[in-house]
Parts: C-alpha cells; structure tokens; sequence
C-alpha cells in the first residue's frame, strides 16, 4: 500500500514587510473616510452644518482620520524595530481572523475590550 504524504505549504513573510502593507492600508483608509467630509458638503451644503448631529457626524469623521493615521504612524513607529528575520505564517494568521470574526459574529453582541462605549455616537467626546 503507498501512502501519499500531504504537504502543505507555508506562506511566510517577514514580518516588517506584512506591517508596513498594513500601514499603507491604514492611510488609504484614513483617505477614504477624510473624502466623506466635503462630499457631505457638496450634497447638502452649508447649511447641512447647521444641524448639531451634522456636526456630531463630522467630528466623528475627523476623529476616524485621526485615529487611523495614529495606528498607523504607531504601527510604522514600532515596525523599525523588528528584524526582518521575523515572520509570519500567513495562513495562520488569516485562520486566527477569520475565527475572531466568527466569534464576533456569533457571541451576543456584547463588546469587550474596546475604547468606544456603546452608547455613545460618532462624534461624541469628552472634556478632560
């Protein structure tokens, strides 16, 4: 009897280079949300800054850009300091995503562990 033995292969890269394909990504994103602002003018003009959840909304856009530009800024801070010689077996770690989304979408929608309560909207913040 000949038994084929299975091999699979592994997809590693360095872990510097997967992080700086991640800050790239984090910008276009940052980008993307920042074009909402003046789209949202153009569509309803000046008056739509008349609206306090208008506002809200956009205070909430430009905390978004914020945020997302300061992940990835942290990310390309912290990626110097990692050898090339690290890596990261792709297939792995998309497995380990794909999983916290099913859990994600399978738990009880109770959030943990995030810095944004739920009952607060876009655009709401704090004084000191």
């Amino acid at each position: 009897m000949h038994t084929e033995k299975k091999t699979e292969t592994v997809l590693e890269e360095a872990l510097p280079e997967i992080l700086m394909r991640i800050v790239s990504e984090l910008h276009d994103v940052a980008y993307l949300i920042e074009r909402i602002e003046p789209q949202m003018l153009e569509l309803g003009g000046t008056n739509v800054l008349e609206s306090p959840d208008s506002v809200k909304v956009m205070q909430g856009i430009d905390l978004a850009v914020q945020k997302t530009r300061g992940i990835a800024e942290f990310i390309d801070t912290i990626t110097g300091t990692i050898p090339n010689e690290w890596v990261v077996d792709l297939s792995t770690a998309i497995s380990l995503v794909k999983l916290a989304d099913m859990q994600k979408a399978l738990s009880s929608g109770v959030r943990h562990g995030h810095s944004q309560p739920l009952g607060k909207a876009a655009g709401d913040f704090d004084f000191f």
